[in-house]
């Protein structure tokens, strides 16, 4: 709440408050501050305070009055050192829905390097910091950091395809969940985002069509847009894909330009359900692929967090028409930025290609250090570990949320949960940061953005009592 007791005026401070946002893009462009009467209910200040405040964020040329609508933050408002990343915009409509939206993908993603508080944040995607061992780590990197080792992997580029000794662990890691893979269809990449990037790049351009599943991670979205793909969703439901969905799309297009070249897939443990495909769903869908010659991007992001022998549509295909992409930073060492794609032979030069016009080489120093985590079990301890804490994380999590009023949309899995709230979570999220608690909504994971009654919550970060007391507190002012 604002405070009374300070020499600076209410106007001021509220108008510092909604400008902070803005600058810091927890407001995106396009936004819909709170109506004069909403916010002097949630502030518990006069309406005359909050049309002060809202006049003083015009004149800073941070916010803009549209007749009869309200306060919007103006295009350009907030310019970030950094240029953020475009806004979903996907097929044809909902553009003007989506813009209204408080809480953007771009918001989530910084939140990971500016924490809007020192509270667990229900909206994180990754773990939270303390349980990332980093002894075997460091262990590692002092193994591999000899001044012989030092010299030799910084006086000229690495391997094009990235270390060897990285790419024979990981193809032995890959025969293990019975992904037939050898190091040679193995490039290393920077994280699985540029591992996605470089299939994008190299398979797809500028008008082709991809399927995404829905509910999906906006930034997938968002980067598809960026290269200017036009975007099918496809829901996804506890087995997989829709497929009556997925062949009605390559049925509408078939023989045309707008035919489907790609669908991009989280079989395992899939953001934000948590849902993992089943054997039979697996291979229907790979059965499209070959009727309907499109290509699969599987992304195995979660796959040290999830169960043993669970369906991979690169390990029915055998790496045909599938590409997996594996990364680390959901288990270990987000800060080194190690991920991999494992490709049809056929495609691992041009995939190559991409990666040495995009980045050159990566890093072996630091994938030499990942390679001696994998040979030594360092990663299988350690993903074991968590594994155990994610499961009675889980158990708290779940029993909180339901005491709170809330249900799930999705069985309970993996990292996060897919949670029915009841109110519109864009709202919701946009008054749970007065609380100093960043909520990853509904309408982020759809293509085309509406408001929707759906959160994604982090297992790890919502254990504690605390959030759901606020949680409730805040849904019960927006029910009455």
């Amino acid at each position: 709440m604002l405070l009374r007791t300070t020499s600076q005026p209410l106007t001021e401070q509220l108008a510092e408050r909604f400008a902070s946002r803005i600058r810091d893009r927890l407001l995106a462009p396009g936004s819909r501050l709170p109506s004069v009467r909403q916010c002097a209910a949630q502030q518990g200040v006069s309406p005359s305070t909050v049309v002060a405040a809202y006049d003083l964020l015009q004149a800073q040329g941070l916010v803009e009055a549209r007749r009869q609508r309200g306060f919007f933050v103006r295009d350009g408002a907030a310019r970030p050192l950094a240029a953020p990343l475009p806004a979903p915009a996907v097929l044809d409509a909902g553009d003007a829905r989506r813009r209204n939206a408080p809480i953007s993908a771009a918001t989530l993603m910084r939140s990971m390097f500016q924490p809007i508080s020192g509270k667990p944040q229900p909206g994180m995607g990754v773990l939270p910091a303390e349980w990332i061992e980093t002894d075997p780590i460091a262990a590692s990197l002092r193994k591999v950091s000899s001044a012989a080792s030092v010299r030799d992997t910084s006086v000229r580029y690495g391997e094009p395809m990235g270390d060897a000794q990285l790419r024979q662990a990981l193809a032995a890691r890959l025969q293990a969940i019975d992904i037939d893979a050898h190091a040679g269809q193995i490039i290393t990449t920077v994280g699985a985002t540029q591992a996605l990037d470089i299939i994008s790049r190299t398979l797809l351009k500028a008008g082709d069509t991809v399927m995404v599943e829905e509910p999906g991670w906006a930034v997938e979205f968002a980067r598809l847009a960026a290269l200017g793909m036009r975007i099918l969703p496809v829901p996804r439901g506890p087995d997989g894909p829709d497929l009556a969905v997925m062949a009605r799309y390559c049925e509408a297009h078939a023989g045309t330009a707008q035919a489907p070249r790609l669908f991009v897939s989280v079989s395992v443990l899939h953001n934000p359900t948590g849902a993992s495909l089943s054997p039979a769903s697996a291979h229907r869908v790979l059965q499209l692929a070959q009727r309907h010659d499109f290509w699969i991007a599987e992304d195995d992001s979660y796959c040290h967090l999830a169960p043993e022998h669970a369906t991979r549509l690169s390990m029915l295909d055998g790496l045909q028409r599938s590409i997996y992409v594996g990364g680390f930073a959901k288990i270990l060492a987000p800060g080194w930025r190690v991920g991999f794609l494992a490709a049809p032979p056929a495609l691992v030069e041009p995939l190559l290609d991409t990666k040495l016009l995009a980045t050159l080489t990566t890093s072996g120093l630091l994938e030499r250090a990942l390679a001696q985590c994998i040979e030594q079990g360092q990663l299988r301890r350690h993903a074991e570990r968590v594994r155990n804490r994610l499961d009675a994380a889980r158990s708290r999590s779940v029993r909180l949320t339901t005491a709170a009023g809330c249900r799930f949309a999705a069985d309970p899995a993996g990292l996060f949960g897919w949670v029915d709230t009841g109110v519109d979570t864009d709202q919701l999220a946009l008054r749970l940061l007065d609380e100093g608690y960043l909520l990853a909504p509904g309408a982020l994971f759809h293509a085309d953005r509406q408001p929707s009654p759906l959160m994604r919550i982090n297992f790890a970060t919502t254990q504690e009592a605390a959030f759901w007391r606020v949680f409730e507190r805040v849904r019960n002012e927006l029910v009455k």
